[in-house]
């Protein structure tokens, strides 16, 4: 019964609900991949490198993890 308790509270801690928020919006919006262009096969000129893609990232979930933490007035 014990480990039902803290799974469940695992599931909805802060962090948790940030993940699922930046994968949310990242999903939604193509967040931090750059705009494509349009009729052209080659490497994007505009595209991210695969560690800009990621600091993008780990920059959106420190801002999900914020707004998840702050407290309603």
């Amino acid at each position: 019964m014990a480990e039902e308790k803290s799974e469940s509270s695992a599931a909805t801690s802060p962090d948790e609900i940030a993940l699922e928020l930046m994968k949310f919006i990242a999903v939604t919006t193509a967040y931090g991949k750059g705009i494509p262009s349009a009729g052209f096969g080659g490497k994007e000129k505009g595209g991210r490198s695969a560690e800009e893609y990621a600091e993008a990232l780990l920059e959106l979930f420190d801002r999900c993890r914020s707004a998840v933490r702050k407290t309603p007035k």
